[in-house]
């Protein structure tokens, strides 16, 4: 059982934060379908000191979700700590630290994975928001700057030693991005040199994965990403059904929560690209695929897949 300080979670099984997707309509989804917790995307620490209205937007929570984390990127130590306060007063019940984010406007600033370079800095930030919060803190991380700069496991006990939590370590490098493969054996190695929990990362892409990395590193548990867009059923040990009409239905699920919680309106667009993802792999999935990202508006792209899902439970 995966338990991160005070908390413990039903399943080892974490949505990853993934900037542009895993807003409070996506999170709750995930957690309906086994998630154990999940993370917010990234909320700049620049954003919550200033008190911008979208990044404060980004820590809507319901007790639905509970438990969530809320993650923080930056490269200011004292913003970092700040930020951490500022979230600490919100109702999230963790707060991850983001120091392996690849993206070059991320990176250019000194926060994300380039930290994993300014080792010095990235204690000073674990400390600081550590002792601005009564938070569990989490820092996500990667295997190292490139493959001639592996530092995970001295960057694991440098946030051990500076108060944080659990750590989640991603198998890949700052300067793979999220191309090549993830390489597990970092996550054996960071496992093995500390004491706190460990939560690995790549290339998970069912839920059988997941627990083929438990077992091969013996991390406690498994943080699923890009593969969980379109497959909230990868928390679950049934994984992705094969039946149409539950995916339809899932899909039909994910559009409600999405009318709940976000102006549909103005983002018709990133909602097409959240609901299109469903649909790979069905049988008629390009005719369907294209009816999602031909609707006019929201109230067509619902009506489809309420035609489609009573369809389906019809014939099935």
């Amino acid at each position: 059982m995966l338990s991160i300080g005070p908390l413990t979670f039903d399943s080892p099984y974490v949505l990853a934060p993934l900037a542009g997707y895993t807003d409070l309509s996506f999170r709750l989804l995930c957690r309906r379908y086994g998630a154990g917790y999940t993370v917010s995307e990234m909320i700049s620490c620049h954003g919550l000191h200033y008190q911008q209205q979208k990044t404060m937007d980004m820590l809507l929570s319901l007790e639905e979700e509970k438990p969530v984390a809320f993650q923080i990127f930056g490269a200011d130590p004292d913003l970092m700590g700040e930020a951490a306060a500022i979230v600490s007063s919100f109702a999230g019940d963790m707060i991850d630290i983001n120091m392996g984010c690849p993206v070059k406007k991320v990176t250019k600033r000194g926060a994300g994975a380039a930290l994993m370079g300014t080792i010095d800095t990235a204690a000073l930030i674990i400390k600081n928001v550590c002792s601005n919060t009564n938070l569990p803190v989490t820092v996500k991380f990667r295997a190292g700057l490139d493959s001639k700069t592996i530092n995970c496991v001295e960057f694991a006990k440098m946030a051990e030693a500076n108060g944080a939590s659990a750590l989640t370590v991603h198998g890949r490098t700052w300067a793979q991005g999220f191309t090549g493969t993830a390489d597990w054996r970092h996550i054996r190695e960071v496992k093995n040199n500390v004491t706190i929990p460990v939560i690995g990362n790549g290339d998970i892409l069912t839920h059988q994965d997941g627990r083929t990395m438990m077992d091969q590193t013996g991390c406690d548990g498994v943080m699923i990403g890009r593969a969980a867009l379109g497959n909230p059923w990868i928390f679950s040990e049934s994984d992705r059904p094969q039946e149409s009409s539950l995916i339809v239905a899932g899909a039909l699920e994910h559009a409600l929560l999405m009318e709940q919680f976000l102006p549909v309106s103005r983002m018709l667009g990133y909602i097409k690209n959240q609901l299109g993802r469903y649909f790979k792999g069905l049988p008629g999935s390009s005719s369907m695929r294209k009816a999602v990202y031909d609707s006019p508006d929201f109230t067509s792209l619902k009506e489809l897949l309420q035609s489609a899902s009573y369809r389906q439970s019809r014939t099935s």
